[in-house]
């Protein structure tokens, strides 16, 4: 089991949002995994920032849930997911409208150092149990076709092919479902 705990984001923790970003982007598998770059990431301003991490610490339709490390250097994130909420009539990340209530898991990384020690277990559960005490019946996710890691640790998590195949700006993704339990 980890040894991080899992929380919310806080409203002021936006700088921190903004370096577990472009961690993630910098991944080697970021390429496939995420719709964005690093250079796109530096761009942004402070005040994206700062939305992007409101929106996701008190927002009702989006959260983000970390991972963090308390060491003798202070607290560290290692891991972090992203809710997107849509409501029927909302259009999910790929522009299908939703029908129900749909809960879309984006933004997931854990530092390579943390993988394999249950930190996506934990954020998964955390980002589960949010999106299912707003109306969501589980939690939905693309996933690149290359990306063999990232499905397999998502079959781990209880997370199974919806059929759907979605072609993206960086090649084809499957949709995967995982039902509140």
């Amino acid at each position: 089991m980890t040894d991080a705990a899992v929380r919310r984001i806080r409203l002021q923790e936006w700088r921190e949002v903004r370096d577990i970003r472009i961690r993630a982007l910098r991944d080697p598998a970021a390429p496939i995994a995420f719709l964005d770059s690093v250079d796109a990431a530096l761009a942004r301003s402070d005040d994206f920032w700062q939305m992007r991490a409101a929106g996701a610490a008190i927002g009702e339709n989006a959260a983000q849930f970390v991972a963090v490390v308390a060491g003798d250097a202070g607290e560290t994130w290692v891991g972090s997911v992203s809710v997107l909420l849509r409501a029927p009539g909302d259009t999910d990340t790929v522009g299908r409208a939703v029908s129900a209530p749909q809960a879309d898991l984006v933004g997931v990384f854990v530092d390579a150092d943390h993988r394999g020690q249950g930190v996506l277990d934990a954020l998964v559960e955390a980002a589960s149990a949010w999106a299912v005490a707003v109306g969501a019946d589980g939690l939905t996710l693309e996933v690149h076709v290359d990306n063999a890691r990232a499905q397999a640790a998502y079959r781990r998590l209880g997370f199974i092919p919806t059929g759907l195949v979605v072609d993206v700006d960086a090649g084809r993704e499957i949709q995967m479902h995982r039902p509140a339990e």
